[in-house]
Formats: C-alpha cells, structure tokens, sequence
C-alpha cells in the first residue's frame, strides 16, 4: 500500500484525517518537513477556518511549492474544505480579496443561503466516470462551510482532459469534489462522512497506489 502524507501546516484536524486513511491500510504520516510531502506517494491537505489564513500558513511551509512540483510531476495530492478553496485563484472572505495559490482559476464566494454556514448532511451529484464517488455516488457526505465555488471558469480545450466537477446545492449549485488528473478535491469532510467517506478515501488512495 502507498505511504500518505498528512499536511500539517498549522490549519485542520489532522489526526482525524490520518486515522480516517488508515483505514484503507495506507501507512500514514503526519508532518509539514518539505522532503517528505514532497516524496510521499500521495499529499493529503487538510484546512479549517477563513482562507486567507490557511492560504498564509501553506505557503509559510512551501507547501504551495511542494504542491506544484508534485502535481508537475503527476504526483497526487488531495485537498479538503478550505484546503480545496485554496487551490483556486481568490476568495472573497470578509469583503476583500484574498489570493489563493491558484491551481484553478475562479473565486471562492460566500454561499446565497438562509442560513450559514451550510453545516451538516448533503448529497452530491457526481460527475459521470467519477473515480472519486466510485461506489458512493448516491450517498450523502459531511459538510461544514459558508464558502464555496459557485461558478466553475476552467475551460478545457484541444489535448487536455476536462477536469471531472461534481455539485452539490445549498441555496444555489456549488462545486463539490474535482478530479482533475493528479489533483483531486472536496468540499465537504470525508474524514467525518461515515463508511461514504471512508469509501471514498479509499478510492483516493487505490488511484496513488495504481500512480506509483
């Protein structure tokens, strides 16, 4: 089985995030040393809290570098709740603009909903030939956030495959998960989702096994 590195950048629950992968029989580390995140078979990153600050405490560890190499390299690497926000170009949090590290372009709004943050159960229209929903696609998952993509912007043309998006609706449509070749994402919290997320955890870690 693949060794998995946890990101512990200072942003997220990394011990639920590391017993949640062992789960799959993965061996699971729990560190920010440079080496190896940056050698592990597959990254996984955590994030809780406003994107500004987790967006600050990854590139405060290079963890910005360490994720464009490996994905440079065809090396996985999974985000979760904020630590997918900060794949995308910009949030909106607290009425300024907040850079991210911009692995996709596209903003990360506030959530037109009666109520936030958008906290509890949800289902997800999964995206045809998803890997990631593998055997889940019906099943509903953990969400805690106010935040959220509401317009997806990466247009894919000529040689390049389309990244796979998957939504879910609270007040409007928003994007749930991403597979986009070695980069995968979610919004909502796996490592809380029950045998779903677990499922799912495992179908991440079969697609860094079949990648080493």
């Amino acid at each position: 089985m693949p060794d998995i590195v946890v990101f512990d950048y200072g942003s997220g629950n990394v011990r639920s995030a590391q017993r949640a992968l062992e789960t799959t029989g993965a061996t699971v580390a729990i560190t920010n040393d440079f080496d190896e995140a940056l050698n592990a078979d597959g990254l996984f990153v955590p994030g809780v809290g406003a994107f500004g600050a987790c967006a600050a405490q990854l590139r405060s560890v290079r963890g910005d570098q360490i994720i464009e190499r490996r994905l440079s390299g065809g090396r996985p690497v999974m985000g979760i709740c904020v630590g997918m926000q900060v794949f995308f170009e910009s949030s909106t949090e607290h009425g300024t603009q907040v850079p991210g590290i911009f692995q996709w372009p596209g903003e990360v709004v506030e959530l037109e909903a009666d109520v936030l943050p958008h906290m509890g159960w949800n289902t997800v229209t999964a995206a045809p030939q998803s890997q990631m929903f593998a055997g889940v696609a019906d099943e509903r998952f953990y969400f805690v956030h106010s935040f959220a993509v509401t317009d997806w912007v990466l247009d894919v043309t000529g040689a390049f495959t389309p990244p796979l998006v998957s939504w879910s609706n609270y007040g409007q449509d928003f994007v749930a998960a991403i597979e986009n070749g070695p980069l995968w994402a979610t919004q909502f919290h796996p490592e809380k989702s029950g045998d779903a997320g677990l499922q799912l955890l495992n179908n991440w870690v079969t697609y860094v096994e079949g990648t080493r």
